[in-house]
C-alpha cells in the first residue's frame, strides 16, 4: 500500500461507497461510538472519515473533527454535514492520517474505522492517534484483521498480492499488529456480519510530558 494508490482506489470507490459499504459497515461504527461514551464537550478525532457515514451517529454534544486522505470522499463528508445539519462536525479535512497537522494532546478520543488496513505504516498510523490524543484519552479501532480459520485465512493469503487494487491489506495479522503498535488494549469485540471484523479500545499509553508529570507530583505532594 502507499498514498499513490490509495488515493486512486478511493477516488474510484467515492460515488458507490455509500451503497456498497454503508450498511455493510454500519454495526461497527455504531458499536464503536457507543463504547466512546461521549461526554458533553469531548473532542473527538475520526482518523479515515471516508463520505462522513458515522458523523450522524455521534451525539450532538461533542465536537468531531474528521480526516481523509481522499478529498473525493471528503466532498461528500461536506455535502453529508451539510444536508443533515451536522453541527457537532467542527471541521473535515484532507490530510494524511500518518503525518497529522494537529498539535499534540489535541482530542479526547481518536478513532479509525476500517483504516489500520488501509494505511501503508499501521504502526505510523497509531503513532500519530497516540500523539494527538490526550493523556489519559482513549484510540478506538474497527478493522478486518487475518482470520483465525485456515480456509480463510488461506482465502485471506491468495488477495494479498491484489491490496493495491482493492485498496486494503486483507492479511493483516491483530497480533503483529498490538506487538508492532504497543497498543494498551483493554476491550476486544467482534462486530459486522459473522463477526469478520474486529472492534479494539485501547487506553492512550504515551509518556506525559516532563511538565505535566512534575505538575502532576506536585499535586500528589499538596494532598499528602
Amino acid at each position: 500500500m502507499d498514498l499513490e494508490a490509495i488515493e486512486k482506489v478511493y477516488r474510484r470507490y467515492a460515488p458507490a461507497y455509500d451503497l456498497y459499504f454503508g450498511a455493510l459497515f454500519q454495526p461497527g461504527r455504531r458499536g464503536v461510538i457507543e463504547r466512546m461514551r461521549c461526554r458533553p464537550g469531548e473532542r473527538i478525532l475520526e482518523v479515515g472519515v471516508g463520505t462522513g457515514l458515522s458523523l450522524p451517529l455521534y451525539p450532538h454534544h461533542v465536537q468531531v473533527t474528521g480526516i481523509d486522505l481522499s478529498r473525493e470522499m471528503l466532498a461528500r463528508a461536506h455535502e453529508r454535514k451539510a444536508r443533515l445539519h451536522l453541527d457537532h462536525v467542527a471541521a473535515l479535512r484532507c490530510m494524511d492520517a500518518e503525518d497529522m497537522q494537529f498539535p499534540d494532546d489535541s482530542f479526547d478520543k481518536v478513532v479509525a474505522m476500517y483504516v489500520v488496513s488501509v494505511a501503508p505504516n499501521p504502526a505510523r498510523l497509531v503513532e500519530e492517534m497516540r500523539r494527538v490524543c490526550a493523556p489519559g484519552g482513549e484510540l478506538y479501532i474497527v478493522n478486518h484483521f487475518h482470520n483465525t480459520s485456515p480456509a480463510i485465512a488461506a482465502l485471506e493469503r491468495l488477495m494479498a498480492p491484489f491490496s493495491k487494487l482493492m485498496g486494503f491489506r486483507p492479511d493483516l495479522s491483530l497480533e503483529q499488529f498490538i506487538r508492532d503498535t504497543g497498543l494498551e488494549v483493554i476491550e476486544k469485540a467482534a462486530v459486522n456480519l459473522f463477526g469478520y471484523w474486529t472492534l479494539l479500545r485501547a487506553r492512550n499509553n504515551k509518556p506525559r510530558r516532563a511538565s505535566e508529570a512534575q505538575k502532576a507530583t506536585a499535586t500528589a505532594d499538596e494532598r499528602r
